[in-house]
């Protein structure tokens, strides 16, 4: 039994560690820029949400109340939150796995890839289905519409 898990071992060759190291830089540069994205979002919906509320008046009237503004910032950071995070800890786990041949944070690295990947596919998931359900009721507004 033993010889069996033997050989279905993969050992990562140097061209292929090369090749990891590099995008692992790569993810560490985009989650960096996506953790500065975060903060301006956040400080955007702030500031959004402040002058909404400073500034208000009776001819400037959004329809919806200001401190909605500040929950829609919010929910939208923390979604964005997530994905960001997966890839900087595949890359931090990348680069200790690689560069201390420590295969147990090489996994955790691939294992946060997995979990950035599945976020996003939820998601991209998500967002067709909410597509698809606003088409089918502007549709159905329409052909209401139509018969009036």
């Amino acid at each position: 039994m033993e010889n069996i898990q033997d050989e279905s071992k993969i050992e990562i060759g140097p061209e292929a560690l090369k090749n990891l190291d590099v995008t692992r830089k790569w993810t560490t540069f985009l989650s960096v820029l996506g953790f500065i994205f975060l903060g301006l979002i956040i400080v955007a919906g702030l500031a959004t949400s402040l002058f909404l509320t400073t500034f208000k008046s009776q001819q400037a009237n959004l329809g919806i109340p200001e401190w909605l503004m500040i929950i829609v910032f919010i929910v939208i950071g923390i979604l964005y939150f997530f994905p960001i995070f997966f890839l900087f800890r595949f890359s931090r786990n990348t680069r200790d796995g690689i560069h201390n041949h420590d295969p147990e944070k090489l996994t955790k690295g691939f294992r946060n890839l997995r979990l950035y990947f599945a976020y996003l596919g939820i998601m991209v998931i998500l967002v067709l289905t909410v597509y698809f359900m606003l088409l089918i009721f502007a549709g159905a507004s329409i052909s209401f519409l139509k018969g009036m």
